[in-house]
């Protein structure tokens, strides 16, 4: 062999350059985060855990761990409903067993089956990676082979070309051995070109070919930086450094040129993708805080001065507003999405559950009053044919202040049942008016005359009769004799009636004291003249007569006193004896008159 064809030959030899060498062996998938659907209830929870099964591909860890997580937390608060109802039923606590949820079994099962063919799934894969082991390193020993037997390397070129074929087109090993599988396999691959003794034909086809496939390698991971989707770009890039590791070398003076080129769009599109997460986790952080506030809203929104469906309603906009703007705010970080949306779930449940129990509460209210008006309606038409007016009258019209006394019935039954109420009471008061209509004309002309007889007394009081005090009686008889007034007019007529009489009595007793006096007088000269001792007697008499009528003035005073103090219903009574008491001092004083009249009389 000349000179020549020796260093041709010898520039046949593949160095891998440190870049090269020191490329990443495995190829790291990357997916993005799983869009987990909104379920709301065990339902759709075991729905959605079905679906996975049936999907057969084991579904995503994240997802099942939460499915897990919301199908007990809505189970739990279905029984904890339950435990309520029987409490509110009247039941104890202590006696509440919970029905058996049959999706339970369901949902276990569903969860198994998921687990199991997750757990198929890994262990095929597993098993294809170390067939794969297995593989490569059945091609490395033969690739030794080959490498180790120089007089035999011409000749098995074809046969090192297919060698590299079949490495190319078996799939992934395990990741502990990627490193060390493609360092031995580089290794010989290298060593066999090292003593391969090609022509030089043969060996700058093979680096033009290589070299042809890197281009291509590099334009596509040019072309890649245009790709919108940088996960789906950075996939693809790590498939594009799979061939390019699996692509013989090129000419030496062209391989540092050829791989800077490829690591520069590699970086590229590495970078937007280190930018796109950097930024989705900067969104992720904002929506974090957006939703911690929206938490924060709903948590401090009172109900305790709630009173009215219109304040619930209200509030409950406010929720529902919150909740419009929670669904347009993205996902949280992956470590917070979950507890997060759970907080503010709770916060909005507990919302929700408490005016569920206010509308319960007023819910029964009203049933509660329909009830008791229903009764008091029920009353009423029971009473509408009564014509036992005064004391049907007064039933009714106590019926009509419960009416007032109890609060709202439903809206739906409201009017029907007031008017089903005030029918039956108008009727009644229809009824009594009719049957009355006689009556009260008879009651009309009775006003009339004792307005009359008033008229006549007043007469009397303004001139001097000898015989007042018979009219008086008269005019009294016929008062007495006179039927019903209006019961409107009763009270007023009667106190206009009392009055003159009282102003008669007084009179006519002031004139007959001094009738009487004088007349006592002249009975005391006539007895003086007769018989001296008789004044002495008289007086005697007079001054016992005094100290009696005394003593009874002073026990009616001591009456009037204990009647004040403990009786609400006994000012008619106090007035009449009170007016006895005047009378009673009257006729003292003219007692007293006439012991002066003896004093006198004696000296």
């Amino acid at each position: 062999m000349d000179t020549l064809e020796q260093n041709v030959q010898n520039e046949a030899t593949v160095e891998v350059t440190a870049t090269e060498a020191t490329e990443p062996a495995a190829t790291v998938e990357i997916a993005e985060e799983p869009q987990i659907p909104l379920m709301t209830t065990k339902e759709e929870v075991l729905a959605r855990a079905e679906a996975i099964a049936a999907a057969g591909d084991g579904g995503n860890k994240q997802e099942l761990d939460l499915l897990k997580q919301l199908y007990y937390k809505y189970s739990k608060a279905e029984t904890a409903a339950a435990l309520q109802a029987h409490i509110d039923a009247g039941n104890e606590a202590e006696t509440f067993v919970p029905m058996p949820d049959p999706s339970e079994e369901a949902f276990k099962q569903t969860m198994q089956n998921i687990r199991q063919r997750r757990a198929e799934i890994m262990a095929q894969q597993e098993q294809e990676r170390n067939d794969n082991l297995q593989k490569k390193l059945a091609v490395i020993e033969k690739i030794k082979v080959l490498a180790t037997t120089p007089e035999e390397a011409g000749k098995s070129y074809d046969d090192f070309k297919a060698l590299q074929t079949e490495w190319r087109e078996i799939g992934n090993v395990p990741a502990e051995n990627v490193a060390e599988v493609w360092k031995n396999y580089q290794l010989y691959v290298e060593q066999f070109y090292d003593m391969l003794k090609l022509n030089i034909q043969s060996r700058e086809y093979d680096f033009r070919k290589n070299l042809e496939a890197k281009i291509i390698l590099c334009e596509q991971a040019e072309k890649l930086s245009e790709e919108n989707d940088v996960v789906a770009a950075l996939n693809l890039l790590q498939g594009l450094h799979q061939q390019w590791k699996e692509i013989g070398p090129v000419a030496k003076e062209l391989r540092d040129d050829i791989w800077n080129r490829f690591k520069e769009a590699s970086t590229v599109i590495r970078k937007r993708h280190q930018d796109f997460f950097e930024s989705r986790k900067a969104q992720e952080e904002e929506n974090l805080v957006k939703k911690t506030a929206l938490c924060e809203k709903v948590e401090a929104i009172g109900t305790e001065g709630l009173k009215s469906f219109a304040d619930w309603d209200a509030k409950t906009q406010e929720i529902i507003a919150l909740q419009t703007e929670w669904k347009t705010i993205g996902y949280a970080s992956p470590k917070h999405n979950t507890q997060i949306f759970e907080r503010f779930r709770e916060a909005c449940d507990r919302f929700f559950t408490l005016k569920a129990d206010y509308f319960k509460q007023v819910k029964d209210e009203l049933n509660e009053n329909l009830r008791k008006k229903t009764a008091l309606a029920e009353q009423a038409e029971a009473l509408k044919d009564s014509t036992d007016w005064r004391k049907t009258t007064d039933a009714i019209i106590e019926l009509q202040r419960q009416w007032k006394t109890i609060g709202s019935v439903p809206r739906k039954v409201s009017d029907a049942l007031w008017q089903r109420f005030t029918t039956a009471c108008d009727a009644f008061f229809a009824a009594k008016s009719e049957a009355h209509k006689g009556i009260r004309e008879e009651e009309l002309d009775n006003l009339t005359k004792k307005r009359s007889i008033i008229d006549q007394l007043k007469a009397l009081a303004e001139q001097t009769v000898d015989d007042a005090g018979k009219k008086v009686k008269e005019l009294q008889a016929q008062w007495n004799e006179v039927g019903h007034v209006p019961m409107r007019d009763k009270d007023k007529i009667y106190k206009q009636y009392r009055a003159i009489c009282d102003q008669l009595y007084d009179d006519l007793h002031i004139h007959q004291a001094k009738r009487n006096l004088e007349s006592f007088r002249t009975s005391l000269k006539v007895t003086a003249d007769k018989q001296g001792n008789a004044l002495q007697q008289e007086r005697q008499r007079l001054m016992r007569a005094y100290e009696v009528m005394k003593n009874e003035i002073m026990t009616y005073e001591n009456n009037i006193g204990f009647l004040s103090a403990s009786s609400k219903s006994g000012n008619a009574l106090v007035a009449e004896i009170s007016r006895k008491v005047e009378k009673l001092k009257q006729e003292l004083d003219l007692i007293a008159q006439k012991i002066k009249a003896v004093n006198e009389e004696m000296k």
